[in-house]
């Protein structure tokens, strides 16, 4: 099966960097910070290939770089180096080189992404529904009546009553506002969706609730997921192939159950020790 996604050497340097960034940083250094230029290596030679419908995990602890990763692939910050193709149907879309206006019409139509923290992916100056109508008039649904009905229906596939559509975000809960952003991110069936964090914070009852929602429209839709957690948890139940990430590198890779039943690398080995 051809990927729908192929990313290759995704690197990411903050600051102004040096020559001995790469060579005094990562995992055999404990730390991404270049002892210096103080530059932050966040994320260096990442490659990968997602596969249509497939759930992709990306774990680490903080500052690993996981969040980086699905940052740059959303536009969201520009890569210091490194290559990604997305490939759409019968089109292929070279992600880093294209211009502003293809970046942004790939983003609203094309992609969809739910954060950890609902401030970024929501509007809290308009309702719910008024945030999955922003997003349908990015693509061409104009007739006031369609829209209020798909946001409807978004909402209730999300479990949000539709009887609060006309409330402001503001006024749910954490794990209501992830569900509003759910519905937002799918508003345009994109076939390639990305989930930073989205059970952090959240009750353990809803967790699993929102857990058990991606299942149900990654089965449904047939959507590519790329998801970003430090919980083994939301990883064994989710994704069948792992990335495991320290100090912005890869250290191992592979199928979930293998990685979680018969970790190789000796910091997965202390991550899934840490959790039994």
């Amino acid at each position: 099966m051809s990927a729908i996604l192929q990313v290759r050497g995704l690197t990411k340097l903050y600051g102004t960097g040096c020559d001995r960034c790469i060579g005094s940083t990562g995992p055999d250094h404990d730390t991404n910070i270049c002892p210096y230029c103080r530059s932050v290596v966040a994320i260096h030679n990442v490659s990968f290939d997602l596969q249509p419908a497939e759930i992709l995990g990306i774990m680490g602890e903080s500052g690993s770089g996981k969040s980086t990763i699905v940052k740059t692939l959303y536009f969201d910050e520009k890569p210091t180096d490194g290559m990604a193709r997305f490939f759409d149907g019968d089109n292929e879309w070279r992600l880093f080189s294209a211009n502003a206006a293809k970046q942004r019409w790939l983003r609203n139509h094309r992609m969809g992404m739910v954060y950890q923290n609902p401030h970024l992916g929501l509007n809290f100056k308009v309702s719910a529904g008024g945030n999955i109508a922003e997003r349908l008039l990015m693509n061409d649904v104009s007739l006031y009546a369609e829209i209020r009905e798909r946001a409807r229906t978004l909402l209730m596939r999300t479990e949000v009553l539709p009887e609060r559509m006309d409330e402001s975000p503001k006024k749910f809960s954490g794990g209501m506002q992830q569900r509003v952003q759910i519905a937002k991110a799918l508003a345009t069936r994109p076939p390639l969706l990305f989930l930073d964090e989205v059970t952090t914070g959240l009750d353990l009852s809803v967790q699993a609730r929102i857990l058990d929602l991606v299942l149900e429209i990654q089965q449904e839709l047939g959507t590519a997921m790329i998801v970003v957690t430090h919980d083994l948890g939301v990883i064994r139940l989710l994704a069948g192939r792992t990335i495991v990430m320290k100090y912005g590198r890869v250290i191992e890779s592979g199928l979930t159950d293998q990685i979680l039943e018969d970790p190789q690398h000796a910091y997965t080995q202390r991550l899934v020790a840490s959790a039994l």
